[in-house]
Parts: C-alpha cells; sequence; structure tokens
C-alpha cells in the first residue's frame, strides 16, 4: 500500500513555493483539509494555486511579493497553517488576520507572538488565542531564541520570519527535539541554512539559524508518504497474527521515524525498513524515502518484571502526534505502558489525554490517567464499545485499529474528522483488510 503525501511537508513546499520566484510543481501532495486551508490562504494573499488531484502548481510572488487578504485568513482546524503563516506574514509591510475553527481558536499561540513580537512585528490576541491580529514589518529584526516549548511549528515561525529578517535569525532546541522539515525545505529552496551543536548554560542544544533577505529559487519535486498517517497501518499489521504489509514511498525522514521505530521495535513488532537510493534524498526536498516492511504476530516484549515499559522525555516530541495510537498498542504490552511528559496532548484538536483515556476505559482498558499522560496497568483484550472521536482525525483513527483488535463491534461517534489529515483513511483501511 501507500499513503497520501506527508502533511508537514506539504505545507511547507506550498509556502516555500509561494516565497520563492518562479513555479513550483508540487507532486503527491497532501490530501488533506489542513493543507488545503494552507492554499486558500496563500491564494487570499495573491498566490495563483492551481490543484489537479494530488498535483499543486504554484506560481511563486516572491518573499515581498504577497498582498493583503480582504478578509481573514481562515486557517481551519490547521495549528501548522496559522503559526507557520503567522511567521510569514510578520515580515509583510500590512496588517492581517489569522482565524480558524472553535477547536484552533481554543490553542495556545503565545508561544510563537512572543517570538514574533521580538523581531519588531505587532501581535494582538484574544488572550494569547487566535484571531491573530499581525501588524508586520519589514526587515524584521533577527533575533536568537531558545525555544521554552519543543514545537517544530514554533521553529517553522522563527525561521520563517527570519527570511525577511536583517541578519542571522537562530533558534535553539535539545538535539533531534523536532522534526527538520523546514530546515530541509529552506535549503532545498535555494536559504542558506546553518546547524551545529552549542553550549549554553551547561547545556548542549542545536543551533538553526538562517540568513535573511534571502532569494528563493522555485523549485518542485514529489513529496514522500506521510509516515503519520502510515503509523495506523504499521500498528494495526504488528498487532494482527500472521499479517504481512509493505508501505512504499513513505518519508523516512530521521527526526519523524527514529522514535517510532525504536518504540515499536523495542516492543517487539516485526519491522524491515528499506531506504531508497540516496538520489531520492538529493532532488525531492532533501527528504528520504523508502520501503516498510510489517509482519504481525511476533508478540509485544514484556517489560521487566513489576516495572512498565515508559515513553516520555526527549522521545514525545517527535512522537507527538503518534502517542494515542501507541496508547492503544500499549493495551497489549504485557506488564502495561506510560507515556509521561506528553502535556502538549492537552492543546491538540482535542485534549488527547482525556479522550484516549475514555475511550480506552470504554473497551475495557484498565488505566489511569496523568496530568502529562497516561498509564496503562495491564495486558487487556479490547471489547467493543462506542467510541468518541471528539472531533479529533488522530483520535478517530486510532480507535479503529483498537475496534479492529477488540472482540465485538464497535461505533465510533464523529469519524469523519478524519478528513483533516487522511480523507481516503476508512476506504484505504477497508481495502487493506479485506485483502
Amino acid at each position: 500500500m501507500s499513503v497520501p503525501g506527508d502533511k508537514s511537508i506539504s505545507h511547507r513546499a506550498a509556502i516555500m513555493a509561494a516565497l520563492a520566484e518562479g513555479d513550483s510543481r508540487l507532486y503527491n501532495f497532501s490530501t488533506s483539509a489542513d493543507c488545503a486551508s494552507t492554499l486558500e490562504c496563500l491564494r487570499r494573499l495573491g498566490v495563483t494555486v492551481e490543484r489537479d488531484g494530488n498535483v499543486c502548481h504554484v506560481q511563486g510572488v516572491g518573499r515581498t511579493g504577497l498582498r493583503p487578504s480582504a478578509e481573514p485568513l481562515d486557517c481551519g482546524n490547521s495549528g501548522s497553517t496559522m503559526r507557520m503563516l503567522a511567521g510569514v506574514l510578520a515580515g509583510q509591510d500590512f496588517v492581517s488576520e489569522l482565524t480558524g475553527d472553535e477547536s484552533l481558536n481554543s490553542r495556545p499561540m503565545r508561544r510563537v507572538i512572543e517570538p514574533l513580537e521580538l523581531m519588531g512585528a505587532q501581535v494582538s490576541s484574544v488572550d494569547g488565542r487566535a484571531p491573530l491580529r499581525i501588524k508586520g514589518r519589514r526587515p524584521l529584526k533577527a533575533i536568537s531564541y531558545a525555544m521554552p516549548v519543543a514545537s517544530a511549528q514554533v521553529k517553522s515561525c522563527i525561521l520563517l520570519a527570519g527570511l525577511n529578517a536583517k541578519g542571522r535569525t537562530e533558534v535553539l532546541e535539545p538535539p533531534l527535539s523536532t522534526r527538520d522539515h523546514t530546515e530541509r525545505m529552506l535549503r532545498y529552496y535555494g536559504a542558506s541554512v546553518q546547524q551545529k551543536q552549542v553550549e549554553r548554560d551547561g547545556r548542549t542544544l542545536v543551533s538553526v539559524s538562517v540568513d535573511g533577505l534571502a532569494r528563493l529559487r522555485d523549485r518542485g519535486g514529489m513529496i514522500p508518504g506521510d509516515i503519520s498517517s502510515a503509523a495506523f497501518f504499521i500498528v494495526a499489521a504488528a498487532l494482527l497474527p500472521q499479517s504481512k504489509l509493505k508501505i512504499v514511498n513513505v518519508g523516512l525522514n530521521i527526526t519523524r521515524t527514529a522514535s517510532l521505530f525504536s518504540t515499536l521495535t523495542s516492543l517487539g513488532a516485526g519491522l524491515r525498513i528499506n531506504p531508497a537510493g540516496s538520489s531520492s534524498v538529493a532532488e525531492d526536498f532533501y527528504e528520504p524515502i523508502g520501503a516498510i516492511d510489517v509482519s504481525g504476530g511476533a508478540g509485544l516484549a514484556p517489560a521487566e518484571e513489576g516495572r512498565s515499559n515508559v515513553l516520555g522525555g526527549a522521545l514525545i516530541p517527535q512522537l507527538i502526534d503518534e502517542l494515542p495510537m501507541l496508547a492503544v498498542l500499549g493495551t497489549q504490552v504485557l506488564g502495561g505502558f506510560t507515556i509521561k511528559d506528553a502535556s502538549e496532548l492537552r492543546v491538540k484538536e482535542s485534549d488527547r489525554i482525556t479522550a484516549t483515556v475514555e475511550n480506552l476505559r470504554a473497551m475495557g482498558a484498565d488505566v489511569e490517567e496523568h496530568e502529562d499522560g497516561l498509564t496503562i496497568k495491564r495486558r487487556t483484550q479490547l471489547h467493543g464499545a462506542k467510541l468518541n472521536s471528539y472531533g479529533d482525525h488522530r483520535i478517530a483513527m486510532a480507535f479503529t485499529v483498537a475496534a479492529l483488535i477488540a472482540e465485538g463491534e464497535s461505533y465510533l461517534a464523529g469519524a469523519d474528522c478524519v478528513k483533516v489529515s487522511f480523507p481516503e483513511f476508512f476506504q484505504t483501511f477497508r481495502s487493506v483488510i479485506e485483502r
């Protein structure tokens, strides 16, 4: 099987192509509603965007060629759209307003407001939440910013703002803390990006910096399949005895896959990773791709006697999208399973900690909720239940897999929310399990 184009990479490719000088064709562009929101916002900013299925043609206007929108820019449910475009708009010489649906407008935005104001933009909000009214400045002031919360969206926002800053803008984060798609994409489109380890206050951090006032060149390419979408099928195959599944042309960026693959293999999941040749990395957004073979029935490794498998610390930012799915898998781990240090899950499309816990309890799991995560106390045969998506696409997909391994029938309310990231999910799911 294959999965749709990577959502994170699609957002960034569309934005970079819009800021480039010339035309870019983006193949296997994400079919998600979130990425459609990004394209529509770019259109309202004066960018010509044409789409034919999963091929997206963007006529770039250059770094300073955007035009003010006559209406607020509707980001829908997409935090990536809002936070990254906030960085772009901070460096324009006009006023913009970013808004979204009820869920998006309830999420924290102060984490991007603070660095953008340090760079010279004026940002007004509703108690640190959207709608955001951004009065841009050109050029912005270059800053060095240590992120208090690990977030690829915040890092991307600052680096994109740095394109219209005079000097070098720097972001500091712990090593391998967040996905690095933006750094790769900036290089691909011709910006000067530097990465190095630095010592600050006795800590080893990674410095990512971009030189401002760069001209981006038009470049297209093939977007790899989304590993976060593939994760649901990987876990389903790993949990079902005698399953055999190959997922092809999927992204293998280490900042997205290392923690997921190491977690799954440490629990006994049967995975084999087959990277493609290096030429694919050089040609398409500097992103590695390949195939993943999954075999089920190997059994999940037990924890040490008296202890639970614990997932936390630096692994969490790299697994933030996969944690609900990993919690479902955790119900089948002998000895229990714990997720901690994941309070960020409470400010996603839903409170994903509470949503996961309540659905697992409905299916018979013995699970305890914590402020920053959850503990599944023992392996349990799940049973069918009435489940709630809470309007959250990742909860809906995770508990579709839970229903597959449960005894009896389950009913999932609000399942149509999968369109946010993977509109074809149920069709693809059905085609795989019926083979």
